[in-house]
């Protein structure tokens, strides 16, 4: 016999997960992951950061409302963030001050002998930046676990090893059916049907019937270098101001990226060694840091809709589709108020304290229309 929900969301990475625990309280919620384990692609391989500026203005909302949960919840380090640029850079930075400081976030303007003390070793040239002092690490497996328990507690049913292959419209409901090997097959109906799929958002939607968004999977790579001299705990998520790396310190070693966002395709993505190798010669340009060997090298897929802002809101044109996507590298630093404007569209529930603040059209599926 077929279980019936009210809502099935496709995806139990962080947005999934996020989303269905606010759901959870108000209505029958089934969680479809086509992994062994929720989190395994890119939630699971994040260098996650709270940073107020990251994803941009229209972002900085979400991650604001964010910010009490993941502090009262300790999900939160203090890290402390820096953008930094040479003499030539400077109106940019400037700028970069502004626009953030204009809308309320704490972010100032640093000169050369403030940036040789935030980071030891940093190259002469680099001469001026912005610092964000609220910045903090997030504790991703342990806000990801979070969420599924306090789901799975409210009675969400969640499948893993259930890669959607169908979804039909049946009526008012939706009809999906999943296989996770030759003997493993299954199949839901629901009423309402999340697409929380990240980087197969798109390849979800025309499974439903429903037109693409043109969510685009981008490839970002992180290397664990071992750098002589250690990094300091204290050293702050440093970032150019081209976008073009960032590093942090992580027990002792030192996470590199070179900033990439290398068009790809939805898939178990791999690093490449070539993105790996412009990370560490950027870092020289920077830092008189010595690496002394590259540990270990990962990547994940960060999917952006068109204008680089986050997806949550019914389908205009497919009835009971809901979007929870495009969520970039943002993600994770929003889950918190996304999760909780995603339920309250989802369900037509009221805005509450977190929300109030947030305008949903903003977000909405049909800007694009």
């Amino acid at each position: 016999m077929t279980e019936s929900f009210d809502i099935a969301i496709i995806g139990a990475g962080m947005a999934g997960a996020s989303l269905a625990a606010e759901c959870a309280p108000h209505a029958r919620v089934l969680l479809v992951e086509g992994e062994d384990t929720p989190g395994y692609h890119t939630t699971g391989r994040s260098a996650a950061f709270w940073e107020e500026t990251y994803g941009g203005p229209g972002v900085v909302p979400l991650t604001v409302a964010s910010g009490a949960f993941l502090r009262d919840g300790g999900f939160l380090s203090p890290r402390g963030a820096l953008t930094i640029g040479r003499a030539e850079d400077r109106p940019r930075i400037e700028r970069f001050v502004e626009t953030f400081a204009s809308i309320g976030v704490e972010v100032r303007l640093v000169e050369r002998a403030m940036l040789g003390a935030l980071v030891p070793g940093l190259r002469s040239d680099w001469t001026v930046g912005a610092q964000a002092p609220g910045c903090a690490d997030i504790d991703v497996a342990a806000l990801h676990a979070h969420y599924l328990a306090q789901s799975r507690q409210a009675g969400t049913v969640v499948r893993v090893r259930a890669r959607v292959e169908r979804i039909e419209r049946e009526g008012a409901q939706w009809r999906l059916w999943w296989q996770g090997g030759p003997q493993d097959r299954g199949g839901a109906r629901a009423a309402l049907l999340v697409n929380a799929a990240g980087a197969w958002a798109d390849s979800v939607a025309v499974t439903a019937g429903a037109m693409p968004l043109g969510i685009v999977p981008l490839r970002r790579t992180v290397a664990q270098l071992r750098v002589d001299p250690a990094p300091p705990d204290h050293l702050p998520l440093t970032f150019g101001i081209d976008q073009d790396f960032y590093f942090k310190p992580q027990a002792g070693r030192l996470w590199l990226s070179p900033h990439d966002e290398t068009p790809d395709v939805a898939r178990d993505v791999a690093p490449e060694e070539l993105a790996v190798a412009l990370a560490i010669d950027r870092l020289a340009r920077v830092t008189d840091w010595t690496v002394a060997a590259v540990e270990r090298r990962w990547a994940g897929l960060r999917s952006f809709a068109p204008d680089r802002l986050p997806v949550y809101g019914f389908d205009a044109e497919r009835a009971g589709l809901f979007w929870f996507a495009g969520q970039g590298g943002f993600g994770i630093q929003t889950a918190p108020a996304a999760a909780r404007l995603g339920a309250q569209l989802l369900l037509g529930l009221p805005a509450d304290a977190m929300t109030e603040s947030l305008d949903p059209r903003r977000y909405a599926p049909c800007r694009f229309g």
